[in-house]
């Protein structure tokens, strides 16, 4: 007998050993759980693992040492993961889990004979449990780690029930009359090539029953269509075996007619196993009669870990059958008490949560889809994928809103894998901006344990199962809420940036040197690419030149502090450089934006050109230089004489008859690109002005903004949101910064009605300095009166 507390496990009982036992999983779930909080806490401190195993030590370590090391393991690369593998606070409930394996390890050191008795009492209890908390009566149970492991013994049990000679001929009989196994087009991925796999059956065993496409739901199993692929096999000589059928689909939790799949199987002695999340429905009050027709099948595979946030708690497979000799052969049952053992994790947190906690976490995971599912149901442009709000625990929505579909421009660019048509670029682009939304939500809101998935016809879209992570995660109706303004709050930038991406076409449509890329993949208002003067527009092979000239835009248009985000691309190197522009809120000017770009663009490729220009003009006038240096030294020697040059005559002779030698020297004008004589520097002791340099290249002429306001902005002006003070200073300083960089006049001054001022005679002595005071004849500058000075 054992007991818990709220501060731990507490063993009290008389074995001594499975009270030590208790005591040490209490001490090393709280080291581990302690180390994992001080590691949080200290957020820059990486622990040191031990990554290259060393030497085992003789003598041994001692129990701290070695769960160090495994606390080490278990954070030590946690900055470098992403937060949802760290390890979850798994409560009291995981430590009765834990304690379970614990505990299973321990009893098979018991006799033989207490040890059946014991295995065989926690088999059946945890049986008629689960029998009776999930109404499938008079059934047997199997425990299996791994979640289609069940499924798999299943088909087993099938094949040897309606082979009788397969125990003994083996694959001749399946060769003779091959079986069939149906599985719906909306089962999981991978469960067909996981069954053959087990089975040794050939991939033509399987046949894939599509769900319906004219009425009902997307996602359940057409039965009609079924039951024509039945009597196909049968009259093949083929022998219909195994239906699996959905009970909550993995991935919108639709379920499929179950009673109609029934009464199809009974007819043709086919097999029936159910699965699915809403399974965990059996256990409430009241269910639905869809889910309910379940409890009628032939056999059906729980997951109760997720469901109530055990961890380490095996799977479960309930079915019924007559024939323990098949179920043996079969392996659904075994006489080695380790698998019996399977079930003691289970039974043990069964028993600690109750019937009613069991009900709890069930009904609260079911309340919390019907919170979100009435709130988003109030949310424009959200859309939901429900088949029925009582039966499915599961919601999957999406955004949405309707643009007309418009054809590409003359000068678009395609992108790889992109479907030509307007509603197929339509389609990509609302995929792109709802996997940022489910992205930017699961960021905000981790503990809503959402995820993002795409679907065949709907496409893209974000999926609440809250009975697979609520009961892990802790959600809370409050989480629900919180989401909900997330997404109102996410909403804005969606539906204005699905908006602007026309405008934004047509723009860089309309500019010259820019190409729009249609990439409708990308979640943002668009992509743009520059086209430089040597650019080659039939091919989208590397172009080192335009990479360098987008690494530099980009590099500008990072540096302009808006709210936009630039990034480079594609991350690909078979494709040329790109610039791709992030989400963006109504208030972007877009004209403003692609001018700027365009502007930025050929300023950088001019200031380029006029580099590399410059450094061939410097070669050459270096070249030149040297050249001319050459013939002055020749004439220096023809002038001078050859006895001039030997060290001491030349001294002698430059003493009797010194040499009036003239400055001669080379200038090279940068601006010019041409070499000059220093002859008037020497003379004048001035250097020549020169040719007046180009201007630099620049970027069209920057918008005057407002104070405050971020580049790509729309102008102020007109908005109610301003004040009428505001508004009007605002714009009378727009105006006068626009008329000082015009270089115009000063205007004559308004009226003082108009503009309230100084006076008259104080105003004047500003105005006339601004003029130029006029100054007497003789240039002396004219005195003030003292008087008007003080």
């Amino acid at each position: 007998p054992f007991v818990l507390s709220s501060c731990g496990l507490l063993c009290m009982c008389a074995d001594p050993t499975l009270a030590e036992m208790g005591k040490n999983l209490k001490e090393a779930m709280k080291m581990l759980e302690d180390g994992q909080r001080r590691s949080e806490e200290e957020n820059g401190k990486k622990l040191i693992s031990g990554d290259i195993p060393g030497p085992l030590q003789g003598s041994g370590q001692d129990m701290v040492s070695i769960l160090q090391l495994v606390q080490n393991l278990m954070h030590g690369d946690e900055e470098e993961e992403p937060p949802s593998t760290r390890v979850q606070d798994i409560g009291e409930q995981g430590h009765i889990a834990l304690l379970g394996h614990s505990l299973g390890a321990y009893i098979s050191t018991l006799d033989k004979e207490k040890l059946r008795k014991l295995t065989t009492r926690i088999l059946s209890d945890t049986t008629l449990w689960l029998c009776r908390i999930f109404r499938y009566e008079n059934g047997c149970a199997y425990f299996h780690e791994e979640e289609r492991e069940g499924l798999a013994r299943i088909c087993r049990l099938a094949i040897h029930s309606r082979y009788e000679d397969f125990v003994v001929d083996g694959f001749n009989v399946l060769y003779n009359k091959k079986p069939v196994i149906y599985l719906s087009a909306a089962a999981r991925p991978g469960l067909g090539q996981y069954l053959c796999n087990q089975l040794g059956l050939p991939f033509p065993c399987l046949c894939r029953v599509p769900c319906n496409t004219m009425f009902g739901s997307q996602h359940q199993m057409d039965v009609a269509f079924l039951e024509k692929l039945i009597k196909d096999d049968i009259e093949r000589g083929r022998l219909p075996l195994l239906l699996v059928a959905n009970a909550g689909t993995a991935a919108v939790g639709h379920t499929d007619k179950i009673g109609r799949l029934k009464e199809l199987c009974e007819q043709y002695g086919i097999w029936l196993h159910v699965e699915g999340v809403n399974l965990a429905t059996l256990a409430l009050g009241y269910v639905s009669s869809s889910v309910l027709a379940a409890t009628k099948c032939d056999s059906m595979t729980l997951t109760p870990g997720p469901w109530l946030g055990l961890p380490a708690v095996p799977a479960v497979t309930l079915y019924k059958h007559d024939d323990p000799a098949l179920t043996l052969v079969a392996g659904l049952t075994s006489n080695k008490p380790a698998d019996k053992l399977r079930a003691l994790p289970l039974w043990l947190s069964l028993q600690y949560l109750g019937l009613d906690g069991i009900v709890e976490r069930i009904k609260h995971a079911c309340q919390l889809s019907q919170r979100l599912q009435e709130s988003l149901k109030k949310v424009d442009h959200i859309k939901i994928l429900v088949e029925d709000e009582l039966s499915s625990p599961v919601v999957v929505f999406r955004f949405f809103q309707e643009l007309p579909g418009s054809d590409p421009g003359p000068n678009v660019v395609p992108a790889p894998s992109v479907a030509p048509s307007a509603v197929g670029r339509e389609r990509h682009s609302c995929d792109a901006l709802n996997r940022w939304l489910g992205e930017q939500l699961k960021q905000l809101v981790p503990a809503s344990g959402l995820t993002v998935m795409d679907l065949e016809v709907e496409g893209t879209c974000v999926r609440f199962s809250p009975l697979m992570t609520a009961a892990a995660l802790g959600t809370r109706a409050e989480d629900m809420d919180q989401l909900v303004a997330c997404i109102h709050g996410k909403l804005p930038l969606l539906t204005c940036t699905l908006q602007l991406r026309e405008e934004f076409k047509q723009e860089v449509a309309g500019t010259a040197g820019l190409l729009y890329v249609d990439d409708p993949n990308w979640p943002g208002i668009g992509v743009v690419r520059y086209e430089h003067a040597n650019d080659d527009k039939n091919s989208l092979k590397l172009d080192p030149e335009g990479e360098k000239i987008h690494a530099g835009l980009l590099k500008k248009l990072n540096e302009l502090e808006s709210d936009l985000t630039f990034k480079m691309g594609p991350e690909y190197k078979s494709m040329k450089s790109c610039i791709y522009i992030g989400m963006a809120s109504d208030d972007v000017d877009v004209s403003e934006l692609v001018e700027t770009i365009a502007a930025t663009a050929r300023e950088i490729e001019e200031n380029s050109r006029l580099l590399e220009n410059m450094t061939e003009v410097v070669r050459k006038g270096i070249q030149e230089a040297q050249v001319q240096l050459q013939k002055a030294n020749e004439e220096r020697l023809l002038e001078e004489g050859v006895l001039r040059q030997i060290p001491v005559v030349g001294s002698v002779l430059n003493w009797f008859s010194p040499v009036q030698a003239s400055q001669k020297g080379r200038t090279f004008n940068l601006t010019a690109g041409s070499l000059e004589s220093t002859e008037h520097t020497y003379v004048y002791k001035v250097q020549g002005s020169g040719v007046t340099p180009p201007q630099t290249p620049s970027a069209a002429r920057t918008r005057q903004r407002l104070p405050g306001q971020k580049p790509f902005k729309r102008s102020l002006r007109g908005s109610d949101a301003v004040s009428e003070t505001s508004s009007v200073s605002h714009v009378d300083d727009l105006e006068k910064m626009e008329h000082l960089s015009g270089g115009q006049d000063a205007p004559e001054a308004d009226s003082p009605e108009q503009h309230p001022g100084p006076p008259a005679a104080e105003a004047e002595q500003p105005r006339a300095l601004q003029d130029g005071a006029q100054r007497p004849d003789d240039g002396r500058p004219q005195v003030e009166d003292p008087e008007n000075l003080r």
